[in-house]
């Protein structure tokens, strides 16, 4: 998932890891340090529109160098989340660093979650501006719901809960989503989705020439 200009700029309150909150936090995660960039998929390409496959061996460090690899890559393109199809891996796992509504950042990775959501009598809906990675420069109003709890597993294998509220709930949402099949685009009308594809095509070039440059800035080019 982008994350906006506003909340890329914000300083956090309180962080929490792998939802555990903890005294300090760097800027750029210790994953995305020892990552290597990969190449972000885009919309059209096979690998975003199946669902992805379970992963069952955990604790290997082919697992870990993607996780690693997928922080990096979400820090080059100022994103707030990713899921694996995106670096063209259909593996049910994401990674994210990202705020919520109450100034809080949350940084962490999920694999295999299983999404749960308010019941529709409980359930709040926000409508707000959404973006993604694999369509860049695009952003569209989309209601989502504004909490969310997201269970799974961590990369050893231990058990996780994930709970989101605002912008980190959509977040949960958005990347989940991406497991299944689904980009964000699929919940859109067809004028909005048409609109979206619209301005990732005007944009797109300058997408990539940020993702360019900062790349270039953390010795990767």
């Amino acid at each position: 998932m982008a994350v906006d200009g506003e909340r890329s700029r914000f300083v956090a309150r309180q962080v929490h890891v792998q939802g555990r909150p903890v005294d300090s936090f760097p800027d750029l995660p210790p994953e995305a340090e020892r990552g290597s960039p990969r190449r972000i998929t885009e919309v059209g390409e096979e690998v975003l529109s199946r669902p992805c496959r379970e992963v069952t061996a955990f604790g290997t460090p082919e697992l870990s160098s993607l996780i690693d690899d997928m922080f990096l890559t979400m820090y080059i393109a100022d994103g707030a989340g990713l899921a694996a199809n995106q670096v063209g891996v259909d593996l049910r796992l994401f990674v994210y660093d990202c705020p919520d509504d109450e100034g809080n950042r949350h940084v962490g990775h999920l694999i295999n979650p299983v999404l749960e959501l308010p019941d529709a009598g409980s359930r709040r809906l926000i409508d707000d501006y959404e973006g993604c990675l694999s369509v860049p420069g695009a952003a569209m109003p989309l209601p989502r719901t504004d909490r969310a709890v997201a269970r799974g597993f961590d990369k050893d294998g231990n058990p996780l809960v994930i709970e989101g509220t605002g912008y980190f709930a959509r977040c949960l949402q958005h990347e989940t989503d991406h497991l299944f099949g689904h980009l964000y685009l699929d919940r859109l009308s067809k004028r909005d989705r048409k609109e979206a594809l619209r301005q990732s095509e005007d944009r797109r070039e300058g997408v990539f020439a940020r993702r360019a440059r900062k790349t270039a800035e953390l010795g990767h080019g």
